[in-house]
């Protein structure tokens, strides 16, 4: 039984998703990979299932009746992983955006180093953002300082979804409460983890790849869900 779960949230993804996961299962490192699968009209979901033949145990399919959000299949993920008893719960794209190799780096600087909650962060010193085009970068990197100024976080990567939580911040924090479903949920969740919470994050650089096969998710409802989305986490239960 391995001590850790990756949740990688799926819709139309046929063309990473192989390649992820065989990339993750090559590690030396066991890490158990849960697709939590938002019925993909591509065809992703029997990719999953063909390899679960070849991955007993390792690989784990939910399958949820629509496109429900990022957030809401954090959730469902986030419950299931408790459930089957993992001690260290980790955020990834399927994309390739985040590198898979990046997940030994965010599984030491808990389970070595003692943080409670790492974040693959674009920037910290060290981070960089590759792919992308400069407006895309200027605006995200602002949108962060607009973040921390609101909420008074430390976070310098307050929108980043790479990320390990340890078993005991999501038996703390109250994620059934965070109803946001796009870049909202991630800011919400380092939020509540480090603010409402005292747990400790610490930020491990990482090189971000705009996607190179598929589609983007990102869209103006959930950057203004963001926005507008930071101004309510201070009043909530979380």
């Amino acid at each position: 039984m391995s001590d850790s779960v990756v949740i990688i949230p799926t819709y139309n993804e046929k063309e990473n998703i192989e390649k992820m996961i065989r990339t993750v299962m090559s590690f030396e490192k066991d890490f158990h990979i849960l697709i939590v699968e938002d019925n993909s009209p591509d065809g992703t979901a029997a990719i999953v299932k063909g390899l679960q033949t070849e991955f007993p145990g390792r690989l784990h399919i939910e399958e949820r009746q629509g496109k429900l959000g990022l957030g809401t299949a954090y959730i469902h993920g986030f419950h299931w992983s408790l459930d089957h008893g993992y001690d260290y719960i980790f955020e990834m794209d399927a994309d390739f955006s985040h590198n898979p190799k990046d997940l030994i780096r965010l599984y030491n600087a808990c389970a070595i180093d003692g943080a409670d909650m790492a974040v693959g962060s674009r920037y910290c010193k060290g981070g960089k953002v590759k792919n992308w085009p400069w407006n895309r970068v200027l605006l995200s990197y602002f949108a962060s300082i607009y973040v921390r100024t609101i909420l008074f976080m430390g976070t310098k990567d307050t929108t980043a979804g790479f990320k390990c939580y340890t078993r005991p911040v999501l038996e703390k924090v109250k994620f059934d409460n965070v109803n946001f479903r796009g870049y909202a949920f991630q800011i919400c969740m380092k939020y509540a983890a480090t603010k409402k919470h005292n747990f400790k994050l610490q930020e491990v650089p990482i090189t971000f790849v705009d996607r190179l096969f598929g589609e983007s998710k990102m869209s103006t409802a959930i950057f203004k869900e963001a926005i507008w989305g930071v101004w309510k986490m201070r009043g909530m239960d979380l």
